[in-house]
């Protein structure tokens, strides 16, 4: 069974966590995405993560599966000349480097336009290619905050927190995923490519969407409101005998199966939380009174009430429990996959489901150039002349 994206072949010069991200979704979605590292490797082989009992981390295992890896030395014409005939066979070229750095290696857009015509070429910076922040290095945390995701982030009157996961960096990993499939798309009416240009910062900035809403409409500043919701309660976590759960009441509905789960129909009547702007605007009291009620039980039963209520609600995981709950199991968000170093791995699932082509976790996270050799080949290229540029024995 073919991949959706089988036939596409993507060129992925990137390191660290946003581009290979991108490329892994394209992978694993049948894409046939050919790693192009520097000798030694892209720098995540080896800075990164957990080391495990090869060369490579565990950071870079995570996000290189269903990827082959060739080296080539850039800085070398010879082997520009390789890259530039696997510029002609491919559909995408995926870049994740500083703006201007590509241009020193022969392979930037206005280079390889003129290679293949056809080709798709995506780029993620820190900041976009045009602006002027265009030139400073960018990472997860630093377009979180310029993005004004950690003042929103923690508790009320807390220090700016970051998100718990590396959102700036995977939502434009998946932004540009969005924006290379557009632009294949286009490219069979038009027969052309184009340049995508996307970043850590818009990412970050993009997913804003009740802040920005609350911003425009009101006139205020968004603040730190832990885990509330900007616009509706309750929608929160909640103190239990034994720990917490999440609660969603945040239609009016819901509100009201939620009072009569929990035995406290006094607080629909409660003019302080007849309605949702009530509630939002006496958020402190109300937790008080709901907290006051769910201490008296474990999580477990509240759980258990609320479902048989129809109230949405949930434990609050550690990643331990969330990855060996049954709904992971069910829906195979943990796999597992052979290395030829590590051997057995675990790894996430694929979180979109085809029905008539789904994607499939076909080879883990290639060696460092472990297929540079077939590459060239598949290019009408011999390996033997770029043994001494690539540091291959």
């Amino acid at each position: 069974m073919s991949g959706a994206l089988s036939g596409i072949r993507v060129l992925e010069m990137t390191q660290v966590m946003a581009g290979p991200f991108c490329g892994q979704v394209l992978a694993d979605l049948g894409a046939d995405v050919v790693k192009v590292e520097p000798p030694g490797g892209e720098s995540t082989r080896r800075s990164f993560g957990f080391p495990l009992h090869g060369d490579d981390s565990a950071a870079f295992l995570a996000v290189n599966r269903n990827k082959r890896s060739i080296v080539l030395d850039l800085k070398q014409a010879q082997d520009q000349r390789a890259f530039h005939s696997l510029v002609r066979t491919a559909d995408v070229v995926l870049e994740n480097y500083r703006p201007g750095t590509t241009a020193a290696l022969a392979a930037d857009w206005e280079t390889l336009r003129e290679v293949n015509p056809r080709l798709v070429y995506a780029s993620i910076s820190g900041f976009g290619q045009t602006g002027p922040y265009a030139d400073r290095p960018g990472y997860d945390l630093i377009a979180q905050g310029l993005a004004g995701i950690m003042s929103v982030t923690g508790e009320p009157g807390g220090e700016p927190v970051k998100c718990g996961v590396p959102i700036a960096d995977l939502s434009a990993g998946l932004f540009c995923a969005v924006g290379i499939l557009a632009a294949l798309r286009e490219r069979e009416t038009s027969g052309r490519g184009q340049r995508i240009d996307t970043s850590l910062f818009e990412a970050a900035l993009a997913l804003s969407i009740w802040e920005t809403t609350e911003l425009w409409a009101t006139g205020r500043t968004p603040q730190r409101l832990g885990s509330a919701h900007r616009l509706s309660a309750p929608y929160q976590a909640l103190r239990t005998r034994d720990g917490h759960i999440t609660v969603g009441g945040n239609t009016q509905r819901l509100w009201e199966k939620f009072c009569l789960a929990i035995d406290r129909s006094d607080l629909i009547d409660d003019q302080r939380f007849a309605e949702n702007q009530a509630r939002m605007s006496n958020v402190d009291a109300l937790t008080v009174e709901l907290e006051a009620t769910l201490c008296e039980r474990p999580s477990k039963e509240w759980i258990d009430i609320f479902v048989q209520a129809g109230v949405p609600a949930g434990p609050i995981y550690d990643y331990k429990q969330a990855l060996d709950d049954p709904q992971t199991l069910a829906r195979e968000m943990k796999l597992e996959v052979e290395h030829p170093v590590e051997g057995t791995m675990s790894l996430l699932g694929i979180p979109v489901k085809l029905s008539a082509t789904p994607g499939t976790i076909r080879r883990a996270a290639p060696l460092l150039g472990e297929h540079t050799d077939e590459i060239l080949r598949e290019a009408g290229v011999s390996p033997n002349q770029f043994a001494g540029a690539r540091g291959v024995e």
